[in-house]
């Protein structure tokens, strides 16, 4: 048995990505268990538990959309700090490892990061752009990042 944690966000602007997550997570996955709870913190969410068994994946099983955010949604104040932030890690990361910064990360995946705030590096899978490899070298700074702005 396996246990995966989601985060559902009520804000408008998060409640219909997560819920698709969730959703593509019931589709692939026997549920053998769950638990709920609302929290109420700086924002309100349900935080769903699942007790699972991975279901046989289908060879022809269209790959999940990515989150990416659309250049006409406006960052809040929080969010631009935090891209702010993500921008300057970037910057520092770009300098030591003499690599152009769009190597480490896009503006665009940077902006989705803000925008979605992962509350952890598996998560940061659901962002277009970001594989294996981007988390592996990247993603525990990025978490990090985003828990101390």
């Amino acid at each position: 048995m396996k246990i995966q944690i989601f985060k559902i966000r009520l804000s408008d602007e998060f409640i219909y990505n997560d819920q698709k997550r969730l959703d593509r997570f019931l589709q692939q996955n026997t549920i053998l268990k769950y638990e709920t709870a609302f929290v109420k913190d700086e924002e309100s969410y349900w935080s769903v538990v699942l007790y699972f068994e991975e279901l046989e994946l289908q060879i022809n099983e269209p790959k999940s959309e990515k989150y990416s955010v659309e250049k006409e949604v406006e960052l809040s104040i929080d969010e631009i700090k935090i891209l702010d932030s993500l921008k300057l890690w970037r910057s520092e990361k770009a300098k030591d490892q003499k690599l152009p910064v769009y190597f480490i990360a896009t503006n665009k995946e940077l902006f989705s990061i803000a925008k979605y705030k992962p509350a952890k590096k598996e998560e940061l899978l659901e962002i277009k752009g970001f594989g294996k490899h981007k988390i592996e070298n990247y993603g525990q700074e990025i978490i990090e990042i985003l828990e101390t702005v």
